[in-house]
C-alpha cells in the first residue's frame, strides 16, 4: 500500500505556523465585499498567467488579464476569445490560458468541503484533466490514463529531467494512490502537507499524456480549498513555482534522489511557498483595511468602488496624494469624477483634506 515517506522537520513546522497564522489574519481581516473582489480577481490572473507560463505559454500577464476578465462560457473558440480581448498570440497559448481559468473557476464551485469516506476520486482527477487539456488533445486522451511512455523535460533546457513510471503501472499507482489520499491516515495530516503530497504523487506518477502538472496543481488546489485552506482565494502559489522554475524541478527531483524518496524537502518547498505568498497577502490586507481599526472607526463595512481602491492603495504607498497624481492612477477617468470619489471617501471617515486650491492634499484618516 502507498505510504508517503517525509519527516516533520523543524523547518516544516515553522513554515507550517506561518501560514496558520496568515490565514488567522486574512480570514478575520475587516474587508470589504470590494476589496475581496479585487484581491480574487488578482490572484485568480496571477494564477492563471504563472500556472501555464510554467510550462512554456508565451502569453503576458497583462493579456492574461484581459482574457480572465471575458464573461465566455466554457468550449467558446480561443480565436474569437482572443480577438475580443484584443490580444494576438499563438492559438494553443489562448486555449490553455482559458482552460487553466475554467478549471480554477471549477474549483470555486466544487471546493465547498469534501467528506466522506471516499471524498476525492479518480473521476474527479480525470474531470479536471479534462478541463485542462479541452481542444488541445484527441478525445482518446482527454481525460484517459495514458497508454505510452513519456518523459518531462526542462521548460529552460528541453533536457530530460524525469522519467515517470511505464503506462501499464499508471491505473494501479493512482488507485493506490487515491486509497492512500482518502484514509484515516492521510486525513490526519495538515492539509497543507496533504496537498503537498497530491502534487508531488500526480507529478512523479504521470497519468496523462499532457497536462499532468496543471492538473496536479489543480488537484493540490481543490485538497486544499476543500479541507479549509482557501484563505479567501485571495493566493497563487504558481507565482512562487514560476518565480524560478529550475528550484521547482530540483525540488520534485530531490524526491527521486534521495535513497528513501522521502519528500520532506520537496513539501518544505511547498510549504515555504504558500508562507511567503500569504505572508505577503497578509500584510496587504492589513495596509488596505487598517486591520479592526477602520471597522470599529466606521461602526461597519463600507462599499468602495475599483477606482476609490486604486486611490486608496496609492495613499497606502505614499501617505498622501494630490489631484494630480490621482489623476495618474486613473488616467481614463476625469478630473470631476475622481473629486467626486475623493469626497465620498472624506465623508465615510477614510481620508482628509488639507490645503487649498492648488495646493490640496489628500491623507489617510488616521
Amino acid at each position: 500500500m502507498y505510504t508517503p515517506m517525509f519527516v516533520i522537520s523543524n523547518n516544516l513546522l515553522k513554515y507550517i505556523g506561518r501560514i496558520e497564522a496568515c490565514r488567522e489574519v486574512i480570514t478575520n481581516a475587516p474587508l470589504v465585499p470590494a476589496w475581496e473582489a479585487r484581491f480574487r480577481e488578482d490572484a485568480m490572473v496571477r494564477s492563471v498567467h504563472h500556472g501555464t507560463h510554467l510550462e512554456g505559454n508565451e502569453i503576458t500577464k497583462e493579456q492574461t488579464e484581459r482574457i480572465v476578465r471575458l464573461e465566455v462560457e466554457r468550449h467558446e473558440d480561443a480565436g474569437k476569445i482572443a480577438q475580443e480581448a484584443g490580444i494576438y498570440a499563438k492559438h494553443r497559448d489562448v486555449q490553455e490560458v482559458i482552460n487553466y481559468r475554467d478549471v480554477l473557476s471549477w474549483i470555486d464551485s466544487h471546493a465547498v468541503g469534501v467528506e466522506g469516506r471516499d471524498a476525492y476520486t479518480e473521476e474527479t482527477l480525470q474531470e479536471l484533466h479534462s478541463i485542462v487539456t479541452s481542444h488541445l488533445l484527441d478525445d482518446a486522451s482527454i481525460g484517459h490514463y495514458r497508454k505510452q511512455q513519456v518523459v518531462v523535460r526542462s521548460v529552460d533546457t528541453g533536457e530530460i529531467v524525469f522519467r515517470p513510471p511505464v503506462s501499464l503501472d499508471v491505473p494501479f499507482l493512482i488507485q493506490e494512490f487515491f486509497i492512500w489520499l482518502n484514509s484515516k491516515d492521510a486525513r490526519e495530516l495538515h492539509p497543507v502537507i496533504r496537498a503537498g503530497i497530491v502534487h508531488y504523487e500526480l507529478v512523479r506518477i504521470h497519468p496523462f499524456v499532457e497536462g499532468n502538472g496543471r492538473t496536479a496543481r489543480a488537484m493540490a488546489m481543490l485538497v486544499m480549498y476543500s479541507e479549509g485552506y482557501d484563505v479567501k482565494r485571495f493566493f497563487s502559489l504558481e507565482e512562487y513555482f514560476d518565480k524560478d522554475i529550475q528550484e521547482y524541478y530540483r525540488a520534485i527531483l530531490s524526491v527521486q534522489q534521495h535513497p528513501k524518496q522521502e519528500m520532506t524537502y520537496w513539501l518544505e518547498y511547498f510549504s515555504y511557498g504558500l508562507a511567503v505568498e500569504l505572508d505577503r497577502i497578509r500584510e496587504q490586507v492589513l495596509k488596505l483595511s487598517q486591520d479592526i481599526k477602520l471597522k470599529n472607526k466606521l461602526g461597519t463595512q463600507i462599499a468602495l468602488s475599483e477606482r476609490q481602491i486604486i486611490l486608496l492603495e496609492l495613499l497606502h504607498q505614499q501617505g498622501q496624494i494630490a489631484t494630480t497624481e490621482a489623476n495618474e492612477a486613473l488616467p481614463m477617468v476625469s478630473t470631476d469624477t475622481i473629486l467626486r470619489d475623493l469626497k465620498d471617501l472624506i465623508e465615510k471617515g477614510i481620508i482628509k483634506k488639507q490645503g487649498v486650491t492648488k495646493g490640496v492634499i489628500y491623507k489617510l484618516n488616521e
